[in-house]
């Protein structure tokens, strides 16, 4: 039976658990929306002009992975860089970070067409729509799943969550997406550099909000 089957797996079930769940919680973002009534549980939420979307993905990406480490791990979440960390190098980077990239947000949102096509439409609710949109987001890919699988894989680590974080971005224009396995690893880097989540979350939220307003035109 052991040449049949080889050796017995020794599987860490922490890394199972980050890995399956981060996986689904994807997988359901794409296919179902709202995920839940909202609208039944929120009455006028609309009126804000915030979308059902960063309820489900506040669901999903924050709330399910806090309860699995909580409960499941029974760890504290500062393990997984809920905390400031080294905030004095996570403001020097983030502000280097916005300087840095302004002007080359500036020229893609205005030089093209398909951005400016995608994110026409995302001026209402700004800028807590990105915020509540990415915090999720962030703490999964820069939080849970970075300093999850820092345990087992290291550096590495960079690199694991920076994939499923670039296959999140299939569907929005070729030129951002293309992009995304690069900055998915700076925005890891930002994390792990300063154990936090905080910081890449703050810079997303920079580039998300000033893209969109770039390419609707809000600037002039």
């Amino acid at each position: 039976m052991r040449k049949l089957f080889g050796e017995k797996l020794h599987l860490d079930w922490k890394i199972a658990v980050l890995t399956i769940v981060s996986t689904l919680v994807l997988m359901v973002d794409y296919y179902h929306y709202p995920l839940l009534p909202w609208t039944k549980w929120f009455p006028g939420w609309d009126a804000t002009g915030l979308s059902m979307k960063v309820l489900d993905r506040t669901l999903l990406y924050f709330i399910i992975p806090m309860f699995l480490i909580l409960v499941f791990f029974r760890e504290n979440p500062k393990n997984y860089g809920f905390t400031f960390g080294d905030w004095k190098a996570g403001i020097i980077i983030t502000v280097g970070a916005i300087v840095l990239m302004t002007p080359i947000l500036w020229l893609v949102g205005r030089g093209n067409y398909l951005m400016q096509n995608y994110y026409k439409s995302m001026v209402a609710g700004l800028p807590w729509s990105t915020f509540l949109d990415l915090f999720g987001w962030e703490f999964m890919f820069r939080g849970w799943l970075l300093f999850g699988y820092a345990r087992k894989f290291g550096p590495e680590a960079l690199w694991l969550q920076a994939v499923p974080f670039a296959l999140a971005h299939l569907g929005k224009p070729e030129l951002e997406t293309l992009s995304t396995i690069f900055g998915g690893f700076a925005f890891g880097w930002v994390a792990w550099r300063t154990k936090s989540f905080v910081y890449p979350l703050l810079i997303h939220w920079f580039v998300a909000s000033f893209i969109i307003v770039v390419a609707a035109g809000v600037l002039g």
